[in-house]
């Protein structure tokens, strides 16, 4: 069964990647897929953050726009944030290049490898590594990072990922101490964040933002350009007329928000698909 979902997801990857092949990506970029997945192109590295590329996932169905999932044809690294199914599936990890390198939270590993993930780097916060001039460093994320029902526990991630530009991906996490000084490392003057402010579902638990919150980390990172993500993307089977302003509506609450909490940033709400060159104004 395994196999046949894996092969399933790489043909849709493949006809995605074929009907995508035209679309201008900026140099230094990134490309929302949906949910937490994002494509960060800088300085000539290309990263994937926890890829989750099929239409299913555990409890959940893709919701969003009928749009192509356009994942890389060529990857560096993925940076998984946490075990949790959403952020960390293995069909999608499967479907990538068996040579991709994997950057996760100490205490994955081991598990990753017994499932066929085997080019794995894992970090612990305050550490970072090294690819191709990029530095990629591990920061802390204040959310429950054991794999349910049965799974590893690690602790939850998150990167900062600095170049000739600095990108602060969130991964999943509520409010925390210390989240203040994570912007001595970005340059105000071009760094992006990634930010989640929603979830999956019409209730949002501990360990996550909602748009108002997301907006009060924003006012203490303060870089100069943020990206609303993990939101407008799966929703549970069968749940699509329960609080659907929790779907649809994050990304846009989350800039109003925003625009009140820290109005010097740029804020840019994609779709899932959509590419945005860095510090420079989304066209809706």
């Amino acid at each position: 069964m395994a196999t046949r979902i894996t092969t399933a997801l790489t043909a849709s990857i493949e006809s995605a990647l074929a009907r995508d092949s035209n679309r201008d990506v900026p140099d230094t970029a990134v490309r929302w897929l949906g949910h937490a997945t994002v494509e960060v192109e800088l300085d000539g590295v290309r990263l994937l953050t926890d890829p989750v590329l099929a239409p299913f996932a555990p409890f959940v169905e893709r919701r969003a726009l009928e749009r192509a999932v356009p994942a890389p044809e060529r990857l560096d690294a993925v940076l998984i944030s946490h075990a949790h199914h959403d952020h960390l599936h293995l069909p999608s990890l499967h479907a990538l290049s068996e040579c991709t390198l994997v950057v996760c939270p100490e205490g994955l590993a081991e598990w990753l490898y017994r499932r066929g993930v085997r080019n794995v780097a894992e970090l612990r916060v305050g550490g970072h590594l090294d690819i191709e001039g990029i530095r990629i460093h591990a920061t802390p994320a204040a959310h429950q990072g054991t794999r349910l029902p049965i799974g590893p526990s690690a602790p939850a991630l998150g990167y900062l990922i600095e170049g000739t530009t600095a990108i602060y991906f969130a991964g999943d996490t509520g409010l925390f101490d210390g989240m203040a000084d994570l912007s001595r490392r970005l340059d105000s003057r071009v760094a992006t964040a990634l930010l989640p402010v929603g979830g999956w579902g019409p209730t949002l638990r501990g360990g996550h933002m909602d748009p108002r919150l997301a907006a009060e980390a924003l006012r203490r990172l303060q870089p100069a350009q943020a990206i609303p993500i993990h939101w407008g993307t799966y929703w549970p089977r069968g749940l699509g007329r329960v609080r659907p302003q929790r779907f649809h509506l994050p990304g846009p609450a989350f800039a109003r928000e925003a625009a009140e909490a820290a109005p010097a940033v740029q804020i840019d709400v994609l779709r899932p698909g959509d590419a945005i060159r860095l510090g420079a104004p989304h066209a809706a």
